[in-house]
């Protein structure tokens, strides 16, 4: 897709996922409020977009969830979420999983998405590689799970229900790609509540929990992008519908997925598993940055 149609292209998450989002904070407890003339308790709240804001306490107790458990386990109508990663753009730099850890209120010892070294053969230039959870169409974790606390949405998404979870870590055991982590320790969450209290978390998972890149379900229904690719400097991570053949990167460039995936020999992760990722890779011919070799050298 061309620069031209960029403007109207750069709505497509915006516009159509709008209607999706609105009404995600109306009526609800941020609406319904008016701090300066309640004088009770005041807690801060996290709203879906990842803002702060302070609601009395009392406010909450008769508010609910516009987002239910059962429309977080189905996913957005009308949705294919897909991620596609220029490994040739990549420079190694980390700042997708910054992005993610500060959305997601994960540690600094945690990561959703990992940027590992590769390097193919002794002949070959290193690269970087970014991975998360690959959302895979065939997901193996999910057949596995004993209590159906891990599962695919109708949107490509695939979730984890951590008041389900039982942390037998079988799914952990099934994912080719070691995507998913146990999480062992309390989790670190600032003093805030969740205005959503569906699925779609923006906290870690509880203790005793698996967890992983989630695709940011939460801002999809705010039209707006999962925090790793707006965090990347280097716009080398792109997120959009497949149903809409059209991926956006973190300035906002639309781009038409078809286009891109045959146009630059897109491929997938260990595809010969047929797991079928939801997770496209550009090769890292050409790379537009200094090697990871010479980075380290400079």
């Amino acid at each position: 897709m061309d620069s031209e149609n960029k403007p109207d292209r750069r709505k497509f998450l915006r516009s159509s996922f709008l209607a999706l989002g609105a009404g995600f904070l109306s009526g609800s407890l941020l609406e319904s409020c008016d701090p300066e003339n309640d004088t009770g308790e005041q807690v801060a709240v996290l709203t879906p977009d990842g803002k702060l804001v302070s609601v009395p306490k009392s406010k909450l107790s008769s508010e609910h969830s516009v987002i239910t458990n059962a429309e977080g386990r189905e996913g957005i109508p009308g949705r294919k979420f897909v991620m596609v990663i220029d490994l040739s753009k990549c420079d190694g730099c980390g700042k997708c999983t910054e992005a993610c850890n500060k959305m997601h209120f994960l540690p600094p010892t945690k990561e959703w998405i990992e940027v590992l070294k590769m390097q193919d053969n002794t002949e070959e230039a290193p690269y970087w590689f970014p991975k998360n959870c690959f959302h895979c169409d065939n997901p193996p974790c999910t057949k596995v799970c004993p209590v159906d606390a891990t599962f695919k949405r109708e949107d490509g998404i695939v979730a984890i229900d951590n008041e389900r979870c039982i942390g037998c870590r079988f799914c952990m055991a099934a994912c080719p790609y070691s995507a998913r982590t146990f999480n062992w320790a309390e989790p670190i969450k600032p003093n805030i509540i969740e205005s959503n209290e569906s699925i779609e978390h923006v906290f870690q998972s509880k203790k005793g929990c698996v967890e992983k890149c989630d695709f940011c379900p939460h801002m999809a229904r705010e039209g707006k992008l999962p925090g790793c690719v707006t965090g990347c400097p280097m716009d080398a991570i792109y997120f959009g519908d497949e149903i809409e053949d059209a991926v956006t990167d973190g300035s906002g460039n639309t781009f038409r997925l078809s286009q891109m995936l045959e146009e630059k020999s897109a491929y997938r992760f260990m595809e010969e598993l047929g797991t079928q990722p939801r997770v496209y890779y550009l090769p890292p011919y050409s790379r537009m940055y200094p090697g990871p070799e010479k980075n380290q050298q400079s």
